[in-house]
């Protein structure tokens, strides 16, 4: 997949192109894309991505916008899956955030990336002030020869599958609703840092995750599968949240304890999969007493997992 920073000036092919954030690439993400990937197959052009970083609530309020489901790499690994040839992206800034509908329509989709057909979902907005719809992009594929067509709002057991679906189910700590809108497990990709060794002092030694956001999605105890050390996932029990027993800081963190491995993975690229939340956050009186806890966690884990083959082999 060809990732680009930016739109150029003028295009150089024909692209069948769509629009949005794609956070998560939930069930209806995909199904837009499946869509996109057939076209451009029809059509014989590259299936097309135009996104967006910040995301335009990010630039606009950032304290307010809503905890990112995934961060930039993992959304981009998740459209080379879905089948995109390329990925356009675009720097959300003032200058993106005051170019009207029709300068984004003539410089951006025509010029830039020479749309022959686009899709959107049904709630796409853009330009200044959000003027641009569908009805104005219809009218414009008219008049340059572009075919639009909207990707209706995607549902399943009768709730709509929206990336604030996708929230919504993990501030609940529901993960099995978490993983049906999204069509797998939710997880989390990150390198391996160097942390306080806390964990190791305590006898549960954990790999500290890197976390691109400040914001996570979900927070507590959990169990999880992880990718990136061996041919297999490998079983264990995450944390996720601010420590409030060791530290002040309030800077959330993922640790994962991993049963049964003993090798260092600092440096190493890993991706937690969230199947089954067990708790959430508390702060305890003692070391001891957070030690205690540890210890009750990682049993309860291992137990659930252990019940669970189809779930932790990862698959549906």
């Amino acid at each position: 997949m060809q990732i680009s920073r930016g739109t150029p000036p003028r295009a150089t092919s024909a692209s069948v192109l769509t629009i949005g954030n794609f956070d998560g690439v939930h069930r209806g993400h995909q199904a837009l894309l499946g869509q996109l990937v057939d076209k451009a197959r029809a059509l014989g052009l590259p299936a097309t991505v135009l996104t967006f970083e910040p995301h335009a609530r990010e630039f606009f309020s950032p304290a307010d916008a809503p905890a990112r489901l995934s961060n930039l790499r993992e959304k981009l690994l998740l459209l080379a899956a879905a089948g995109v040839d390329r990925v356009h992206l675009c720097r959300f800034d003032a200058r993106l955030a005051a170019l009207s509908a029709d300068a984004f329509i003539d410089d951006i989709l025509i010029a830039g990336l020479g749309v022959r057909h686009l899709f959107i979902g049904d709630d796409f907005r853009f330009g200044a002030r959000r003027q641009g719809d569908f009805a104005l992009l219809r009218s414009a594929g008219e008049r340059h020869g572009f075919g639009v067509e909207a990707m209706p709002t995607l549902a399943l057991d009768g709730e709509r599958v929206s990336s604030s679906a996708v929230r919504g189910a993990l501030a609940d700590g529901d993960m099995a609703r978490a993983a049906r809108l999204l069509g797998r497990p939710y997880s989390i990709a990150g390198r391996v840092m160097h942390g306080d060794k806390i964990g190791r002092k305590l006898g549960f030694p954990t790999a500290n995750v890197q976390m691109k956001h400040r914001k996570p999605a979900l927070s507590g105890v959990y169990a999880v599968m992880v990718e990136g050390l061996a041919a297999h996932p490998i079983p264990g029990v995450a944390n996720v949240g601010a420590r409030p027993t060791v530290t002040h800081a309030g800077r959330p963190t993922l640790e994962v304890h991993l049963f049964d491995w003993r090798q260092d993975c600092y440096g190493a690229h890993l991706r937690v999969h969230f199947l089954h939340k067990q708790r959430d956050q508390a702060r305890f009186e003692s070391l001891a007493a957070l030690t205690a806890q540890i210890g009750r966690d990682a049993d309860e884990a291992r137990a659930w997992l252990a019940t669970h083959p189809n779930l932790t082999a990862l698959q549906g």
